[in-house]
């Protein structure tokens, strides 16, 4: 059947819509895609073709040899199935030898072969992409000549012309790959998130899309169309090989789906499904109604549009600005203000992104909020000091939405919050102090104070207050790690921390932690990127190549600054001796303050090389490598509704935002073993089971 048949029966139903789409991507991915709703566009078809992606990624390869064995096969030159294409290659004319392909047998990382080059540097995720997961992903691991891939490194990707090299700090892919590398770095955000940031690998400017995807990529999308040789990579990967994936990196089937998602000049739309010749708007939506209004929400019906070929969604718009869009007759409007009148219309659109006008305004008006929030329950105290402690409770729920709390010691205001947590702070020592939470809404309702609890402060003795160094290794090939870790009861932003090291008497220049953070009972891990013990690969949050501070030899002192000033150190300010050469040194679990002074009592000397500790620090950071997590199991992922538990021990689970904010916490037994996270929007986040001195960390996807 031709596709022109296709279209052309499309016209007379709306009910070939499916097939039409069906059909027409069958021509070159089969059933691959089926599930996904194509005809959603912008940061909602994004979050179909990441859950696919995700989803359809079944078998983690190893990246030896793993890695290898498919490179072999996936990148193979077509016009010699002896050699391997190498990324960022070209012919070079002048001497007549190339640096575009090589034997494909001839692979390690000696001079003249080609190596794995990690497309998207593994030091510039967040954290860092290691060897396994994101950094064993063959969709961005292409071979590379050994020297050529040394040249690149970590340099960002920036903008350029003709072969590829450097520019302007940056790294150009050469006018021949720079497609292949947007559509690369675009599978790594959808498949792996905010660990693979299109701003965090690319110089350029924000797409304004609502996320971090950045103009450059789009741009090189376009210009450098996709070719056979990246078809033959995804063919490969959807397939029963046994380096094979199972999931395909969808820019590379369909470029345009960039452009739906993220905007900027329009790629080729491969599947003939977005731009066609189709010219003429849906009619006007009719029969807009509102219903079942209260304090915050709108229902919004209408009668459906037509359209000459089909129409693909709906958009809803509240005094004339777009507040979200259905494929449905049917949409509720949130968070809105109550008492208030709304003026609301609807536009249909069809796949050719042809809009209909706007529907004649109906006028609503939200009910007067009257109803108090519930009172805060479980009120608990923590991180108590000399002088202060911290105040946490479960959030209130409210008909419209509790918008803050009011914190009360001895019955006196002490402050407000929007968090379910406050720190009180300038209190005396040795005090007892009485402590309600009560809760508010938008309207100003109050709910009454919580019931009181009493906080008694300390004697003043020292207290953990302060993010400190943990761990130090300084071992053979480019074994060096440092270790910081947060025993502070909070997630700490450390873009006001910094690490250096001083050499021959002068601190170099620091290395700032702007953009990282360290989550409530964690540690942070600083490796030198060059090394290839695999334990140090995995455990590090942020590789830095073999340059300061992580040049270290055991002679030179390294600090810990916040604001510019000395917090911690490992090794004597004034000293000259090789105080910590080819040792590990491991800080004593009774230390939990830092020290400007460099005290050896408070670290203990390991072997050369050890690195078994690096990640851990106390108990609440144990190893999980334990038979108590052997038979855990968490599931569904991505969720919609209830995230399921399948465990023979009692289990705590925390919920956090990928920025560490602590979104809810529950209890999980063998019988109360489900979570409804409804609530949740739509995302990633880290789940954290406990159980007693144990934990584990997993993501999920939110559907």
């Amino acid at each position: 059947m031709s596709r022109f048949l296709i279209i052309t029966i499309m016209k007379k139903n709306l009910l070939f819509l499916s097939l039409f789409l069906t059909t027409i991507i069958s021509f070159a991915q089969e059933q691959y895609y089926n599930g996904v709703d194509l005809t959603k566009e912008g940061l909602a078809l994004k979050e179909e073709l990441a859950t696919k992606t995700i989803n359809a990624h079944i078998n983690f390869l190893s990246y030896t040899p793993g890695v290898w064995e498919a490179l072999k096969v996936t990148d193979l030159n077509p016009e010699n199935n002896q050699e391997v294409l190498l990324i960022y290659g070209y012919e070079d004319t002048t001497s007549g030898l190339t640096a575009r392909r090589r034997g494909v047998d001839d692979n390690s990382g000696d001079q003249g072969d080609w190596n794995r080059e990690h497309t998207y540097a593994k030091s510039l995720g967040t954290p860092n992409l290691g060897s396994t997961g994101p950094g064993a992903d063959a969709h961005h691991l292409r071979p590379s000549d050994v020297s050529y891939n040394s040249q690149r490194g970590n340099l960002k990707f920036a903008d350029g012309s003709g072969n590829s090299g450097s520019v302007s700090g940056g790294w150009y892919p050469g006018d021949e790959w720079k497609g292949d590398i947007a559509r690369m770095m675009m599978y790594m955000y959808i498949r792996y998130g905010d660990q693979c940031l299109p701003s965090g690998v690319g110089i350029g400017n924000s797409a304004n899309a609502g996320d971090d995807m950045i103009d450059l990529f789009l741009e090189w999308n376009v210009e450098d169309p996709v070719s056979d040789f990246e078809r033959q990579r995804n063919t490969y990967h959807d397939s029963n090989a046994t380096y094979a994936q199972g999931n395909r990196n969808p820019f590379i089937d369909n470029a345009y789906l960039a452009t739906r998602i993220w905007g900027g000049e329009p790629a080729i739309d491969s599947w003939g499904i977005y731009i066609t010749s189709d010219d003429e708007a849906p009619t006007v939506p009719t029969n807009v109604s509102l219903s079942n209004i209260t304090t915050s929400t709108i229902d919004v019906s209408w009668t459906a549009s037509t359209d000459n070929e089909a129409v693909s969604k709906y958009e809803i718009y509240v005094d004339g600005t777009l507040n979200g869009q259905t494929s449905d007759i049917n949409y509720t409007i949130t968070d809105l203000t109550p008492n208030t009148t709304y003026a609301i219309s609807v536009l249909a659109k069809d796949l050719a992104s042809n809009k209909s006008a706007q529907s004649t305004a109906v006028n609503g008006t939200t009910t007067t909020d009257t109803t108090a929030p519930t009172i805060p329950t479980n009120i608990t105290i923590s991180n108590i000091s000399g002088t202060s402690f911290k105040v946490n409770w479960s959030a209130s729920t409210d008909d419209t939405a509790v918008t803050s709390y009011d914190i009360y010691v001895d019955d006196t205001f002490n402050g407000s919050t929007e968090e379910t947590f406050y720190t009180v702070s300038n209190l005396q020592i040795s005090t007892t102090y009485n402590v309600t939470v009560l809760a508010k809404d938008a309207s100003g309702n109050q709910s009454e104070q919580s019931i009181a609890i009493n906080a008694t402060t300390t004697d003043g003795s020292a207290v953990t207050n302060e993010i400190f160094f943990s761990e130090y290794v300084e071992g053979g090939n480019y074994r060096k790690a440092i270790e910081i870790a947060n025993l502070t009861g909070d997630v700490v932003d450390l873009s006001i921390y910094s690490v250096a090291r001083q050499s021959n008497g002068s601190w170099e220049t620091p290395l700032v932690l702007s953009g990282y953070s360290i989550g409530i009972d964690d540690v942070f891990v600083i490796t030198n990127s060059n090394t290839t013990n695999q334990t140090l690969i995995d455990e590090s949050d942020l590789g830095i190549p073999n340059s300061t501070p992580m040049t270290f030899n055991g002679d030179d002192r390294v600090g810990l600054f916040k604001n510019g000033v000395l917090i911690d150190i490992i090794g004597d300010l004034d000293g000259t001796s090789s105080f910590a050469q080819d040792v590990t040194l491991r800080r004593l679990l009774t230390i939990t303050n830092p020290n400007t002074t460099y005290t050896t009592s408070e670290w203990e000397v390991l072997p050369k090389d050890t690195v078994d500790g690096i990640g851990i620090y106390n108990s609440s950071t144990a190893s999980t490598d334990t038979s108590i997590f052997d038979a855990f199991k968490m599931f569904p992922n991505p969720v919609e509704n209830k995230l399921n538990f399948s465990t023979t021990e009692n289990l705590t689970v925390t919920i956090y935002s990928l920025i560490g904010k602590s979104i809810q916490t529950s209890e999980i037994t063998t019988i109360n073993n489900t979570i409804d996270v409804s609530n949740l929007k739509k995302g990633i986040y880290l789940v954290k089971i406990h159980n007693g001195n144990q934990f584990t960390t997993k993501k999920i996807l939110k559907k």
